[in-house]
């Protein structure tokens, strides 16, 4: 499979896949009360965000496969070759999600997180480990410190720590 193809049909199923959240998943499956008054609260209003920059990004899928020329390349064809490696991070991908429902009810949403984020960051062998790392602390606390103090929202604590 040539790289122009294999974009082409990821840009069709991410628009797809966009197109169904907005028509039919978010509309049926997602329940929000009539009486909010912050559009940012609702319950809504997110998954609305995410399958619109899902369908956003297929689109751009799309167009990368349309300047990109026909055929394999050589990059293309060397990452598909890697056998064992991509089944051992497949497992260790799996571990991380086994160790994160694990590890909630005891560190908490927030310090699991940040775990599980520098874990799949190192698992994938990122080439930017220092901002790994200051992203796996720095985003968890942000998200707490906006649903937990100015929306309003409990996020689970976890046994041994409580963040204020």
């Amino acid at each position: 499979m040539s790289e122009r193809r294999l974009q082409m049909q990821l840009g069709i199923g991410a628009c797809l896949a966009s197109a169904f959240l907005i028509f039919a998943a978010i509309p049926n499956w997602v329940a929000a009360p009539s009486n909010i008054k912050n559009i940012l609260l609702s319950p809504m209003f997110w998954p609305y965000v995410l399958a619109g920059c899902t369908g956003v990004v297929g689109l751009g899928l799309i167009a990368a496969g349309y300047r990109t020329a026909e055929g394999p390349s050589e990059d293309f064809v060397d990452a598909h070759d890697e056998g064992m490696g991509a089944w051992v991070r497949m497992i260790g991908m799996a571990l991380i999600m086994v160790g994160t429902m694990a590890l909630m009810p005891r560190l908490g949403m927030v310090w699991t997180s940040m775990l599980c984020f520098a874990l799949t960051a190192f698992l994938v062998k990122t080439r930017h480990p220092v901002a790994a790392v200051i992203c796996a602390v720095v985003l968890p606390l942000v998200l707490y410190a906006f649903f937990a103090h100015v929306a309003g929202v409990a996020i689970p604590q976890g046994n041994f720590v409580r963040l204020p």
